[in-house]
């Protein structure tokens, strides 16, 4: 099986000035755990539902109304392609310990998401358990 078989797909990203506070609305109105962050046409970050209470809401300094993606966002993502086996995507999410994989074609443009959740509903037993005590090791 393929990582496009089973990714969500049509994912948009938003800018890294766009505020945390429409951000989390996005996440509420897409039931999603994640929003990626592009800045032109690359792809720079990811703020998660996580990244938001920690880094956000935690913080000492957090101030709702000023606190942007840029402010709390997970940089230095790394991607799937989606052509990949799904397996190598789930080793891929193993090794890293993340939730979420967002996916990209030949040309390098992001394409989908793939999460626990997706390889919940598509994967073999023994690929989700796999998966499933990769990424939720304590680390």
């Amino acid at each position: 099986m393929k990582v496009k078989d089973v990714m969500h797909k049509g994912v948009d990203w938003v800018s890294p000035d766009t505020p945390i506070t429409e951000i989390a609305k996005l996440m509420q109105g897409h039931d999603v755990g994640c929003i990626p962050i592009g800045e032109g046409d690359h792809l720079i970050g990811m703020v998660t539902d996580r990244d938001i209470v920690c880094k956000g809401l935690a913080s000492k300094s957090f101030n709702a109304a000023r606190m942007t993606a840029r402010d709390v966002m997970t940089e230095g993502i790394h991607c799937c392609r989606e052509d990949d086996d799904l397996a190598k995507a789930v080793h891929h999410m193993e090794t890293l310990k993340i939730r979420r994989l967002p996916v990209i074609n030949k040309s390098k443009r992001m394409v989908g998401m793939i999460s626990l959740g997706d390889i919940g509903q598509f994967a073999t037993v023994d690929l989700l358990t796999q998966c499933v005590k990769g990424v939720t090791a304590h680390h």
